[in-house]
């Protein structure tokens, strides 16, 4: 088991609940998060500039950190593309790998040009390995462009309410027209989540695909603490040079989930494992606390050595 890394203080505010709106498309529900309650400053034992923590279960917020401001969010974006897919499409569908989706840059699984996968199965390569190919093959079977299947992603996130969001690839690289907040990433993550194709993928640590011909695809899941003894159950990784850092973490501890997101951080694990301390320290409990009550000396983190970290750092590339 891994050792607990930078034990630290998450202030305790207000809880904020989040607020079930109707959409205007029949059968869609949004989700929509109070301001967040004046919080107590102990941030500077994370560093990531942007997180949210919320109880899923009871829809509230127990912590935020700039939680509406704009950032690129890199292979977050993700989830937009797999709930437009799984929206749209029959999982069994097949699909001819085109040439077009293998010259795309960054993290790629190398789907064989010409070969047939079924859409589940390029979900799953979206997922679980972060794939640009996938997103950009998806993405053009689903709307024939790239540029249509932005169209679809930018009026799905108005949909769901995602006022501070804006997509213009389905992969999530870096472009000065593709930004969200820790706020709208968690309403599109609580919303995809209640989908099972989703979030069985996302809470799968590996898988082989296999194309029509058996040529076999291995598949394995970008979130390092996934891979270790923590109470991590699902997530995704979003790593660019604009948005540094990105993970989306579902939490379960004694039967209760937690979402955490966190963007642009610079050790996006040493973050997670500070909130999974304290997360797991209070038995799945957060604390409250009034400003008034707040020491005025929180704290502080315990030292971590690099040694320890080998096996978190390996998977964190993308």
């Amino acid at each position: 088991m891994l050792r607990s890394v930078l034990a630290v203080l998450l202030l305790g505010i207000v809880p904020v609940p989040l607020v079930p709106i109707e959409e205007t498309a029949p059968s869609l529900v949004g989700l929509a998060i109070a301001p967040p309650a004046e919080i107590i400053e102990i941030n500077q034992y994370l560093s990531a500039s942007g997180v949210i923590i919320l109880d899923m279960q009871s829809g509230q917020q127990i912590y935020g950190k700039q939680v509406q401001v704009e950032r690129p969010m890199a292979s977050l974006t993700k989830l937009m593309t797999a709930l437009i897919i799984v929206e749209n499409h029959d999982l069994e569908e097949s699909v001819t790998v085109t040439r077009e989706s293998q010259q795309i840059e960054g993290n790629n699984v190398y789907l064989p040009v010409g070969e047939k996968f079924t859409v589940g199965d390029i979900l799953s390569a979206l997922l679980i390995s972060s794939a640009n190919d996938a997103a950009h093959l998806l993405a053009t079977y689903h709307s024939g462009t790239v540029d249509a299947f932005v169209e679809e992603m930018n009026r799905r996130s108005q949909m769901l309410g995602m006022k501070s969001t804006n997509y213009s690839n389905p992969s999530g690289l870096d472009s000065v027209k593709q930004w969200s907040t820790p706020q709208d990433i968690a309403w599109l993550a609580t919303f995809a989540l209640r989908n099972k194709e989703i979030r069985s993928r996302l809470e799968k640590r590996g898988l082989s695909i296999y194309s029509n011909n058996g040529q076999k695809i291995t598949l394995v899941h970008t979130h390092a603490l996934m891979h270790a003894d923590t109470s991590v159950v699902a997530g995704k990784t979003g790593t660019t040079d604009g948005a540094k850092q990105c993970l989306l973490s579902v939490v379960e501890i004694n039967g209760k989930e937690y979402l955490v997101v966190l963007m642009h951080s610079q050790r996006r694990y040493i973050d997670m494992r500070a909130i999974l301390d304290v997360l797991e320290e209070g038995e799945g409990e957060v604390s409250y606390l009034s400003p008034e009550k707040k020491s005025k000396n929180p704290k502080k983190p315990k030292s971590v050595s690099l040694d320890s970290l080998v096996s978190l750092v390996s998977l964190d590339s993308f």
